[in-house]
């Protein structure tokens, strides 16, 4: 059985009632502690001061007790009867009579002695204790009223007594009565219902202490034994505890005795029970408990409304945040009312709930819906394939994908903005070719697909081929007509493929291969994919040669023609593959430059460039390595810093390499690449322009570029010798060149005719097979030493030289 939430300490609302409840018995428990230490400390103060009082009162009932007993001295003094007796002391028989009647009036007043004496303070006669030795202690006993606080006490035998002093005359004086009354218990009993203290006489001095007196001889002994163990002096407060729980408080007080030894003390025990002076406490402290019990009943009802009141609301945010967890922002956060932080929190939820469920709306648009055209993306697209070929497994279908054609050239002539406008037109043109019946998508760029359901062969053909005539008629935006076409795939299921990735995957194909092929549509088919899976497994194969070392460095001479010398060389990157041994590099360039992985292969041609570069200087043979970057590379906004990191860790610098940049990859982003080549020159490297002639560079871009070099193409070079158009073409380019101040090399030397027409028209460098093919890296130093120019004199040329 589930325990209440309030007892759960896990709980907030347990916690909650746990701390409520917690802290009530702490405080009550504190105040029991302090009021149990208050009454007790209260109590002992006044039992204190009771005692102070009650020594005081016993002295005073002494003093009142020893007036009663003048007044008896005095009576007896004036009896006629007695004076008689007094008259007749000098006879023999006097005296008898004397003690007779002294004797006779001991009992009637409970006196413990009478005695008469005469002027010269002679016994005379007596009655009752040792008369004599009361004689000898009244010898300077003063005969009239005992003065204020004269209790007249003696000692006789360590038993106290009261001892009055009368004279007797007849008419005149003949004597004096000595009277002595035992001390007991009704003076103690008197005080006791006066003070409620007990009493107990004790003697100390000359030895243990003894206890002439008592209430009650077992218990005044332990009180008397546990004063004196405490060494209890006069008015010091002691506590005293019985074996019966009795807890007391005891303190001395001492009494004047007349004619005492030297050192013995009549004192008075004073002692009154704590207990009952606490006795008039306990029903405050039964109050005290009955409303402590009171509270924590409050308290705790109080506590578990409360806790319900804040673990309720917060609660219900709980669920409400698990609901928005599952990602239901439709259910609204209630708020409760006069909550303060809670309903602060819970209007809070509230709002979060609605930001969230908007943005949710937003990111349920952005990732589904393509924002320029409002069609679904590719992300839908490829969903609703999915679930439709999960729900008409029987059924036919077909995946149409097309793209645009020159939509590149559109956005880098017209502008973006205008190429946004145009998807946005191609997009409606679409939507009111295909109907409301397909699902038309755009997949990114200038890429569309159309899911085609129930489609044959020749119906996905047939929609195909309107689409594609659709775009003969012009676009017209703003005061632009623009001309565009598409290459359309086509995949079918069940033929081509079962699953969604495959369908999309074979459609691509078959629009690149009618892009490739300009036949506008075309269906896919399963020789397309031998092409793309081959390059699949190249790309795998390409990042292990990297990560194994399995490539190598090769570098083909340039010999400068001015000087007949190489100082230079070109870096090629050779694939020495473990099982097809020597890839040459147009089965893998080409393919990096189109995957983006040739940013990981200019990378090692730097750096094993430069590392070749300062191991050749070492060796006696300095050679400035030129090495292509790609079209990739140069749009690399961090190019530059990361061949400055190499440059430092090889320990090479920039004036051992020369940079080629091919003329078109200074066209696709001329303001980017005129940026990163002023990086470039500013660090001090050599720029060269690579495959000169061979694109549609402007002039205008190129006298801006900080380059010192100008290769022409080698397809010019190996044709002029017979083409007279292409000899004009490279002697222009080296005047031009010239008269920019730049420095021109040619490549493609394969024959010496060639060499010298190059070196009659002044051009500055030149490599090929007819100097040297490439070579492994390491064995161009030999070469370099072995290596001599050939002879390409004027005279070979006849009359080349005039056309």
């Amino acid at each position: 059985m589930q325990r209440p939430a309030f007892l759960d300490l896990r709980r907030l609302e347990g916690r909650i009632v746990a701390l409520f409840l917690g802290l009530l018995l702490l405080v009550q428990l504190g105040s029991v502690v302090l009021v149990n230490r208050s009454v007790q400390a209260n109590a002992e103060a006044s039992i204190d001061a009771d005692l102070k009082t009650a020594g005081h009162r016993l002295e005073r009932l002494l003093f009142q007790r020893v007036l009663r007993q003048h007044d008896i001295a005095v009576l007896l003094a004036a009896d006629d009867g007695f004076r008689s007796a007094v008259g007749l002391m000098h006879q023999e028989a006097g005296t008898e009579t004397l003690r007779d009647a002294l004797a006779n009036h001991a009992e009637r007043v409970g006196a413990a002695l009478v005695a008469f004496e005469d002027l010269e303070h002679r016994l005379v006669a007596g009655a009752g204790v040792q008369p004599e030795r009361f004689v000898g202690l009244a010898a300077d006993l003063p005969e009239g009223a005992p003065a204020e606080g004269d209790t007249r006490l003696v000692l006789v035998d360590e038993k106290p007594y009261q001892l009055v002093r009368v004279p007797v005359r007849a008419p005149g004086p003949l004597g004096a009565v000595l009277m002595g009354f035992a001390l007991d218990e009704d003076v103690l009993a008197d005080l006791k219902g006066l003070t409620n203290v007990d009493a107990l006489l004790l003697v100390r001095g000359g030895g243990p202490w003894r206890k002439p007196l008592s209430l009650e001889a077992d218990k005044a002994l332990m009180l008397m034994e546990q004063a004196a163990r405490a060494e209890m002096g006069q008015n010091q407060a002691r506590r005293l505890n019985l074996p019966d729980g009795d807890e007391r408080r005891g303190r001395l007080f001492d009494l004047k005795v007349r004619g005492a030894a030297n050192g013995v003390q009549l004192s008075a025990l004073l002692t009154a029970s704590v207990s009952e002076a606490i006795g008039p406490y306990n029903s405050l402290r039964w109050t005290l408990l009955a409303l402590t019990l009171a509270g924590v009943v409050a308290f705790a009802i109080g506590s578990v409304v409360t806790a319900r009141r804040i673990s309720g609301p917060i609660g219900a945010l709980a669920r409400s945040a698990e609901r928005l967890g599952r990602g239901d922002y439709d259910c609204p956060v209630q708020a409760p009312r006069n909550l303060g932080e809670v309903s602060e929190l819970a209007q809070a939820f509230e709002t979060m709930r609605q930001g969230i469920k908007a943005r949710e709306a937003d990111v349920h648009r952005l990732a589904f819906w393509d924002p320029l055209t409002d069609l679904p993306n590719r992300a839908q697209f490829v969903e609703r394939l999915r679930t439709w070929l999960r729900e008409h497994p029987q059924e036919r279908m077909a995946v149409l994908m097309l793209d645009l054609d020159r939509f590149k050239h559109v956005n880098d002539v017209l502008g973006h903005a205008v190429g946004d406008q145009l998807l946005q037109r191609v997009a409606e043109r679409l939507q009111a070719q295909s109907g409301s019946g397909h699902l038309l998508a755009r997949l990114g760029g200038d890429e569309f697909a159309l899911l085609f359901e129930g489609a044959a062969a020749s119906q996905a053909l047939g929609l195909a081929r309107e689409m594609a005539q659709g775009f003969e008629r012009p676009l017209s935006i703003g005061e632009q007509t623009i001309d565009v076409s598409a290459g359309i795939g086509i995949a079918l299921f069940p033929d081509h493929a079962r699953e969604a990735d495959a369908l999309l995957g074979h459609a691509e194909l078959a629009m690149y291969a009618a892009k490739r092929g300009q036949h506008g549509v075309l269906l896919y088919d399963p020789a397309m994919d031998e092409g793309s899976q081959q390059s699949l497994g190249l790309l795998t194969e390409l990042r292990r040669a990297v990560e194994q070392e399995e490539l190598r460095l090769f570098l083909q001479p340039k010999l400068d023609l001015h000087t007949r010398e190489v100082h230079s060389a070109e870096a090629l990157v050779r694939w020495q593959h473990p099982t097809r041994g020597l890839v040459p590099p147009g089965l893998f360039i080409p393919f990096a430059e189109q995957t983006g992985f040739v940013r990981q292969l200019t990378a090692w041609v730097l750096r094993a460039s430069a590392r070749f570069a300062v191991e050749a200087e070492a060796l006696g043979c300095p050679l400035r390595i030129s090495v292509n970057l790609s079209t990739r590379d140069l749009l690399d906004a961090e190019l530059p810093d990361k061949i400055r990191t190499m440059l430092q860790q090889e320990g090479a610098r920039p004036e051992q390499l020369c940079l080629e940049i091919t003329e078109s990859a200074i066209m696709d982003d001329p303001a980017r690449a005129l940026a990163t080549t002023e990086q470039l020159h500013a660090m001090g490297f050599r720029l060269a322009i690579d495959d000169f002639g061979t694109g549609y560079s402007s002039l205008a871009y190129l006298k801006n570029l900080p380059v010192q070099e100008l290769k022409i193409d080698q397809s010019f070079v190996m044709a002029m010798e017979r083409e007279a158009d292409d000899r004009k073409i490279v002697r222009s380019t080296i005047d031009l060149a010239h008269n920019l101040g730049l420095a021109v090399v040619a490549e493609g030397i394969e024959t010496a005719t060639a060499l010298a027409l190059l070196a009659h028209w002044g051009c500055d460098e030149a490599q090929g097979y007819h100097l040297a093919r490439p070579m492994p890296a390491g064995q161009l130093p030999g070469w370099w030493q072995a290596w001599q120019a050939p002879d390409f004199r004027d005279s070979a040329l006849g009359p080349l030289t005039t056309t």
